[in-house]
């Protein structure tokens, strides 16, 4: 072959070459657009599309209005375990809160109120805690908690005859699963007002440690973190039906009056409030007629039960747990929040239903 003919084939061969790499670096590009479009965002309300019912509260106190294709990468985003996709709340132990609360918390308020005397109102819900607070006296109540579900009154108190918690204590595989009947207090002082605490699966609210560091025995029946478990809400003609599940537990059901009270007189107290609250100066009694006439709305998500306040100021609520300052990225490394993941939610709104607007003008301040 002489050199004239060398020179041809070369540039043939670099012809070639360039022509490859070309291709393969379309190919390339075309394959990086395919994965983007792959990682597109998945919003909640596309996990769970019921967010026309609801404001989001977030853990720094805001309220984002209705969060649908919303999504906040510190408070509020969806995640998939490898079988499901899931929408993630999680919220510190310390920072700005919402309303006259002391606890932060990232959750949905419905924007609607019902009556409970004439209700036909509904709530679902499937779900797992990931995450509860790694520190907190253990002598208080409140620690290494969340409410993952609620019944919240709109008006006079605002008080809550449902609460629906989760808690684990650290160093313990399986939590408690339990829930609250707050009374709505007769007068005008509302400082008196307690909670009795049911146990689902595992301890109430009263089972706490003996000393700041020391805790209770672990429950034998109950939910480990990670664990998934559901809840049903219904409140009709003044009633209030619970009912939980999650496999391999016992399903349990439980029934409240809302519009007649069974708490009216000191004599009502019941032991487990004697022990808890009374001693604390917690020791008013309800109004006949509990929560009837006043409009009460569903919240859902994580309202974290941990704080960084003081247990000399409350035994029960007051955690004295690690905040950081109020430092948000500070807690979520070294594990100081509640973090809960919902799989299905679902809400039925009665016709009596009416706007809810009343209380988030009233609560819609950062603190």
């Amino acid at each position: 072959m002489n050199k004239k003919t060398s020179t041809i084939a070369l540039c043939i061969l670099c012809a070639i070459f360039t022509l490859n790499s070309c291709k393969n670096a379309a190919e390339k590009v075309e394959e990086t657009t395919e994965e983007k479009e792959t990682e597109k965002t998945v919003f909640a309300s596309e996990v769970i599309p019921f967010f026309d019912h609801w404001k989001l509260i977030l853990g720094d106190g805001s309220n984002v209005g209705i969060a649908n294709n919303f999504e906040n990468k510190d408070y509020f985003y969806t995640t998939n375990d490898g079988e499901n996709n899931w929408v993630v709340f999680k919220t510190p132990n310390g920072g700005n809160t919402h309303g006259t609360s002391n606890n932060t918390r990232t959750e949905l308020a419905q924007t609607k109120k019902w009556y409970p005397k004439t209700a036909d109102d509904k709530l679902t819900a499937t779900l797992k805690v990931m995450n509860v607070s790694a520190t907190g006296d253990a002598r208080v109540a409140a620690s290494h908690a969340v409410v993952v579900g609620q019944i919240h009154s709109a008006d006079k108190h605002e008080n809550e005859p449902l609460k629906i918690f989760y808690k684990k204590f650290p160093g313990h595989t399986k939590g408690s699963v339990f829930w609250h009947y707050e009374i709505n207090t007769a007068g005008d002082d509302n400082s008196g007002r307690w909670d009795f605490s049911s146990a689902v699966w595992g301890h109430d609210f009263s089972v706490v440690g003996d000393t700041e560091n020391t805790y209770p025995e672990e429950p034998k029946d109950g939910i480990a973190l990670g664990e998934v478990f559901s809840y049903e809400v219904v409140v009709k003609d003044g009633i209030m039906t619970l009912k939980f599940t999650s496999e391999g537990h016992e399903t349990k059901t439980f029934t409240k009056n809302l519009i007649e009270s069974e708490y009216t007189t000191k004599a009502d107290i019941p032991e487990q409030t004697q022990k808890l609250f009374v001693p604390i100066g917690q020791d008013g009694v309800e109004r006949k007629e509990a929560y009837a006439g006043e409009g009460c709305f569903f919240k859902l998500g994580a309202y974290n039960q941990t704080n960084g306040k003081s247990p000399e100021v409350n035994r029960n609520w007051c955690s004295g747990a690690e905040t950081h300052g109020g430092d948000v990225q500070k807690q979520y490394a070294d594990g100081n929040y509640a973090e809960v993941w919902f799989k299905t939610g679902s809400i039925s709104v009665s016709d009596n239903a009416v706007s809810n607007e009343g209380y988030f003008s009233k609560n819609d301040k950062v603190k």
